[in-house]
């Protein structure tokens, strides 16, 4: 995802980049396929990255890298966006918020390399260095594994489903006993809009269009007059200090993700994420910050 500044906001366009430059060590921002966690000790769990509302698996949305000049408690910092994709439902939101120092656990003291890393030939990480497992569908945290060969960790049931029904079925030969019977009832009864969404993730285009407004403080621009939020609808962080607008997503980012074949399972006029204003300290985990989403009415 790349940027460029408009006055006191900074604009984001989403762009083609090579897999590496995707990898957590290159602090990226980025849009769709797993997180590139930041920190990798204290990962929201499944209940943390559940619909409040439905109670189903979110999918990652986008992440931005967004450190603090002048705070060093705050020289890495990101934020991980997630939404539901389930219909009627639609609506489930969350964001969270990591921060580490310069001198930290996981990445080294000096920015990391322009060049390209050797070929290694490895696959997807699903395995961080702090031992973590992460789900093989989505890339978050995974404290479920296989009945069968132990070896795949997934986020929820939902994802061991999809997984077993896109080939985990015929790759899982440790013998033992399974529940394919249940697994199976399960994916027959996974929608159209489950596939499209697995696909649509990883096919992001690269026209230059805005999908993403930064500025820490500033005001946002809203799509429509109605529901816009009060101060007193943006609740204030845990620590007790308020939460200040720090970022939107803007409709167009819509487009990229082709999400007008899906229907009512993903789509917002605006939505916008308001953060702790202390950017209070976290040590190495994650707290959730607050969105606010807006729809487009009838006569925006």
């Amino acid at each position: 995802m790349a940027s460029g500044s408009v006055g006191l906001a900074e604009l984001g366009f989403v762009e083609a980049a090579p897999a590496w430059r995707l990898r957590s060590d290159q602090f990226p921002s980025k849009v769709g396929g797993r997180p590139a966690w930041l920190g990798a000790a204290g990962l929201p769990g499944p209940a943390g990255l559940a619909c409040a509302l439905c109670g189903r698996p979110l999918a990652f949305l986008l992440q931005v890298y967004a450190p603090l000049p002048g705070r060093a408690d705050a020289f890495h910092r990101g934020l991980f966006l997630f939404c539901c994709r389930t219909p009627p439902c639609c609506a489930g939101l969350r964001v969270f918020r990591n921060q580490l120092p310069r001198r930290n656990d996981f990445y080294a003291y000096e920015p990391p390399s322009d060049d390209p890393p050797p070929e290694t030939g490895e696959s997807v990480c699903l395995q961080l260095e702090s031992g973590a497992h992460l789900c093989r569908v989505c890339g978050c945290l995974g404290p479920k594994t296989c009945s069968r060969c132990h070896k795949a960790h997934y986020c929820s049931k939902e994802h061991q489903t999809l997984d077993w029904r896109l080939g985990h079925k015929q790759a899982c030969t440790k013998e033992g006993e399974a529940p394919e019977e249940e697994l199976d009832s399960m994916a027959k009864h996974e929608s159209r809009e489950d596939r499209i969404f697995q696909k649509f993730k990883t096919k992001i285009s690269f026209e230059p269009e805005q999908i993403l407004r930064y500025g820490r403080g500033i005001a946002p621009i809203w799509i429509s007059g109605e529901n816009i939020p009060q101060e007193k609808d943006i609740p204030d962080c845990p620590c007790g200090a308020k939460r200040i607008f720090e970022f939107q997503v803007m409709p167009q980012l819509l487009n990229y993700l082709k999400a007008d074949r899906l229907g009512r399972s993903v789509d917002w006029g605006v939505l916008a994420v308001f953060t702790c204003a202390e950017s209070c300290g976290l040590g190495t985990g994650y707290t959730e910050e607050f969105v606010w989403k807006q729809d487009v009415t009838e006569t925006a």
